[in-house]
């Protein structure tokens, strides 16, 4: 997790200077990432450690499922339960469910009468989704669309308290301009991957996803609407609050 997320300014500048970096630079970058593995590990020893059922959501998902690495992880996961809990949310809007780890983080701060609805493009999730959902108790306030959620956010008619956005980055713009009328005063936005493995800032980067949460980051950054902060952690954390 910690290769994925975790900025590495040194192996950054050695991709951008390939043949005028000096070996022993290079060697200082690979110690300062087996640095940051270590100080994962740390941070994780120091954190809230996870529940039953979130470990193994985990490994149910490295054991059933492509693309495992896309799990949010026991940092943001939370992260993502802390700031609901300190929200206190009615209404939750998760854009990218996965297999349910961060749907069921988000859900700690939801009270009985709360829910949460979350999109998720991949239908053959369900059976897993049921499954833990039914385990973390939350399955009577979670409601799952499967399909686009730019097809489906347009028919959810309800203020939102709470928004996270975990999906496909070149729509990050999109589900923005989506979301962002549904939200109440003092609603929160959390968007995850906003640095994008640090090609936000290299010119020569303009594949889709970059473009996609380029866009986004100015898109946040010029509503005067939102109270925002970008998070140079992990792969970047965009946090918002609507004023």
């Amino acid at each position: 997790m910690v290769d994925r997320f975790a900025p590495n300014f040194f192996l950054l500048l050695i991709k951008r200077n390939k043949k005028e970096v000096p070996g022993k630079l290079f060697i200082f970058a690979k110690k300062m990432q087996l640095a940051l593995r270590e100080l994962w590990a740390y941070a994780e020893a120091h954190s809230t450690e996870e529940q039953q059922v979130l470990k193994d959501l985990i490994r149910e998902t490295h054991l059933t499922r492509m693309m495992p690495q896309m799990l949010c992880g026991r940092i943001i996961g939370n992260l993502l339960g802390l700031l609901s809990t300190l929200q206190r949310p009615r209404v939750i809007v998760e854009i990218g469910t996965f297999t349910g780890y961060s749907t069921i983080q988000l859900a700690k701060g939801l009270g009985a009468d709360g829910e949460l609805h979350t999109y998720e493009l991949n239908e053959e999730m369900d059976d897993i989704h049921q499954q833990f959902f039914e385990r973390a108790g939350i399955a009577d306030r979670v409601k799952v669309y499967y399909g686009s959620a730019l097809d489906l956010l347009g028919d959810l008619h309800v203020g939102v308290d709470l928004v996270f956005i975990d999906a496909d980055k070149r729509q990050y713009p999109d589900y923005y301009k989506l979301i962002a009328p549904k939200l109440n005063e003092g609603a929160l936005l959390i968007a995850d991957n906003v640095l994008w493995d640090g090609k936000v800032i290299e010119e020569e980067a303009n594949d889709p996803e970059t473009l996609g949460v380029r866009r986004f980051n100015e898109l946040v950054a010029q509503d005067e609407a939102m109270e925002k902060v970008l998070l140079p952690m992990m792969d970047g954390i965009m946090l918002a609050r609507k004023c």
